[in-house]
């Protein structure tokens, strides 16, 4: 949601606060017999205190909130002992007769965001009314932790405190300082409705995408399908769409142990289904683990959704954290392994908490920081906010990291290093970053103009540990440039007004006694790297906003697609919304495959859509460095470029297009869109093919009957640490039998 703060106008908003606080729903502020102009002596009051003052909250520009900030030891010096840092908060949404679900906690995650967007303030304090429950159960999702009933003139009061989110040193052990208590880490867990859901939509998704890569075969059996293992059977209502797409009912499934209806269990399922799924003793406990972590997330998302007609028309970063699915193909897809119950609630994307992250000096001989011709190391991390005071800049790089690397690996597994002042801990920065669907990667929201920053994290989440290579990082800026700059130099790119975002520099740390002991790869090499990738922010015009392409499959749980708000806002039809969106998304990348053969990694995540009316006007190209391949063996490469250089059959590289587009994005979209009765899949495909058909390739048939079947749980199932070995990517792909390619009827279809 997109939330602003302007301060109070005394005079100019009395009849505005008057009428909220006069509502029976403001009963606790006590100031319901308060006129317009005795509210207006209040707002004056207020203002001329130096420990106090006001805001009023606007969504999309309109007044929904108000805020006050103060100083305790003003208000609160007799009833605690106040610490440097502390700063008090009341908060009241406007009241309404028609409230929008998940609105107030939208507003109370703003406001924190906004206090603790002042470096100064270490923790908040809040004394709401002890009879006031509903405000007790919003504190405590930001994170407040109740401290004791206090006396007060007016109440008996519940004082709760919430310390700075990931803080370093300030008296909680990093991200416990996010204020969750043992047992509000688990509450999302506690709800049996909620975990019942998340646990029937990923055994839903289980049977479709097993179904799908052939690994579970269903047997029709009258209006239903049904799949067995032993005397354990699954009983349930699916539409079979095109590309072999299982749109399963999450609500017919039934599951029969000898013939008796028993409870749906994520786990059980993978523990039934082990031999026809080929999970192996040694991957089956960790991938059981990976479940238990989505599932947990599953039902976070769900006590925190916010419906797809909001969402749609929320800021960039809410909707970075208000999509439910993750990638739509895997089924642990947010195993995040190494986050802890209040790490998780720390850094998990959809957790929406800010970060700041974690600054360290490494010794310029020990690291490797490579960058843009234009740009140098010093410049760029005074323009990021980087403490470079009091640091040696002619013997030190600086060095981002994410709060849970330098807690839970930085400064025990490089102890050595620290102890030999190779690296120095400068503690927090002041810039205030959310974590992005990627984990690991974060956007300045303190200046939103600024760099994203990619981090190493170590933590296993969906076939790898999500470490940083500083081998590679030394190349990452050469060829984001030459990338970026064979795209602005293509016409045909241009007209679509295709783009990437550069990664612009980046650091390694060598991490010597790790690589002498470590083989090629392993993640002791990949420990301590980070890199810096231009903000898409500075490139939009008037009336353009930008939402994650992974955003355009998510349905919220009244079972509403986001990308039919979308098409609603537009006043298109569908299929026509479709077109645009194909024409910014699809047909820049049939160009680059065409013309310079030229492949990207083109899932929902790494995807950015520019939206104007709700209308994809153009597409944004991310995560460039390590995730882009030149297939031709004659385009020539500058030696710092040569790596992303592979030689891949044309049928494979046809797959670029079929498996990474047609079958692991539109698969998803043209069932959502079809099931929900906004386009039916064969003007879907229809749609798609035209798109295909005006940028012909001669050497990769796209339009052929059939396709290799490219199977990604299958890999993560084989192996969850490492499932491609990213040095020959295409060799470690999982090949079964082929898919009917739904563009092959449409071969001729003019526009």
């Amino acid at each position: 949601m997109r939330f602003a703060f302007r301060p109070v106008d005394p005079d100019g908003d009395a009849a505005l606060l008057q009428g909220w606080l006069s509502h029976p729903k403001s009963a606790y502020w006590l100031m319901g017999d308060l006129d317009v102009s005795a509210v207006a002596r209040y707002n004056h009051e207020l203002a001329a205190d130096p420990m106090q003052d006001a805001f009023v909250g606007l969504h999309d520009g309109e007044p929904v909130f108000l805020m006050e900030r103060y100083d305790p030891r003003g208000l609160l010096a007799d009833v605690y002992d106040v610490q440097p840092g502390d700063v008090g908060m009341h908060f009241l949404v406007a009241p309404t007769d028609t409230p929008v679900r998940g609105f107030t906690r939208a507003v109370i995650t703003a406001i924190m965001d906004f206090l603790f967007a002042d470096p100064a303030v270490a923790r908040v304090v809040v004394e709401p009314d002890v009879r006031n429950t509903a405000v007790h159960e919003l504190n405590r999702h930001v994170g407040f932790v109740p401290d004791r009933v206090v006396r007060l003139p007016e109440k008996d009061a519940l004082l709760s405190f919430c310390r700075r989110p990931a803080a370093a040193g300030a008296g909680d052990a990093g991200p416990r300082a996010a204020g969750t208590d043992p047992a509000g880490a688990v509450e999302h867990l506690l709800d049996p409705a909620l975990w019942e859901r998340a646990t029937r939509h990923l055994v839903r998704k289980a049977l479709a995408e097993f179904a799908h890569e052939r690994l579970l075969t269903p047997e029709p059996d009258g209006d239903a399908w049904v799949v067995a293992a032993g005397v354990v059977e699954y009983r349930f209502t699916a539409q079979r769409l095109a590309l072999d797409h299982w749109h399963v009912d999450a609500g017919s499934i039934v599951r029969r142990r000898a013939g008796v209806a028993v409870p749906l269990d994520a786990c059980e399922f993978f523990l039934e289904f082990r031999d026809q799924l080929g999970l192996t003793e040694s991957v089956l406990p960790t991938y059981l683990e990976e479940i238990t972590s989505t599932l947990a997330g599953a039902a976070f998302k769900l006590a925190t959704a916010v419906p797809a007609k909001e969402l749609a028309r929320a800021d960039f970063q809410a909707v970075e954290a208000g999509m439910t699915e993750g990638h739509p193909c895997f089924v642990a897809n947010n195993g995040r392994l190494g986050f802890d119950a209040a790490e998780y609630r720390a850094y998990a994307p959809e957790a929406g908490r800010p970060v700041r992250l974690v600054w360290l000096a490494v010794r310029r001989d020990r690291s490797t920081f490579s960058c843009s011709p234009d740009l140098d190391h010093d410049s760029l991390m005074r323009a990021e906010g980087a403490p470079v005071d009091g640091v040696d800049l002619t013997a030190f790089h600086l060095l981002p990291v994410h709060p849970w690397q330098w807690w839970n690996r930085i400064a025990v597994t490089f102890a050595a290093d620290i102890a030999r002042g190779d690296i120095v801990c400068l503690g927090e920065g002041t810039d205030s970053y959310r974590a992005q669907q990627s984990v690991r990667t974060f956007f300045n929201t303190s200046r939103p103009d600024r760099h994203y920053v990619k981090t190493a994290l170590s933590v296993l989440n969906m076939g790898f540990v999500r470490g940083l290579s500083a081998e590679y990082m030394a190349g990452t800026p050469a060829i984001n440039d030459w990338v970026a700059g064979l795209v602005a130099d293509d016409p045909v790119l241009r007209r679509y007004g295709f783009s990437v975002l550069r990664e612009r520099a980046a650091i390694g740390y060598h991490a010597t006694h790790y690589a002498a002991a470590a083989e090629k790869g392993s993640p002791y090499t990949k420990m301590l790297a980070a890199l810096w990738r231009e903000s898409p922010v500075p490139g939009l015009a008037d009336g353009e906003r930008l939402m994650t392409m992974a955003a355009l499959l998510h349905v919220d749980p009244d079972g509403n697609p986001l990308v039919g708000e979308l098409i609603a806002e537009s006043g298109l039809p569908a299929r026509e919304w479709l077109a645009r969106y194909l024409d910014a998304y699809l047909a820049p990348l049939l160009h680059c495959l065409a013309a310079h053969r030229l492949v990207f990694m083109p899932h929902g995540e790494n995807l950015i859509l520019v939206l104007r009316d709700g209308v994809p006007v153009r597409a944004i190209m991310k995560d460039i460095g390590e995730e882009v391949a030149v297939l031709d063996p004659d385009t020539p490469l500058p030696p710092a470029v040569e790596r992303i250089r592979a030689e891949v059959p044309d049928d494979l590289a046809a797959l670029s297009i079929l498996t990474d587009v047609v079958d692991c994005v539109f698969r998803f979209l043209s069932a959502i869109l079809h099931t929900s009765g906004l386009l039916d899949q064969d003007d879907f495909w229809a749609e798609v093919a035209r798109c295909v058909a005006e940028h012909p390739d001669p050497r990769h048939d796209l339009f052929a009957d059939r396709f290799a079947l490219s199977c990604l749980n299958r890999l993560q199932l084989r192996n969850n640490r490492q499932m491609v070995d990213l040095a020959d990517p295409a060799g470690s792909l999982a090949l079964v039998g082929e898919l009917d390619n739904p563009l092959a009827p449409h071969r001729r279809t003019p526009r």
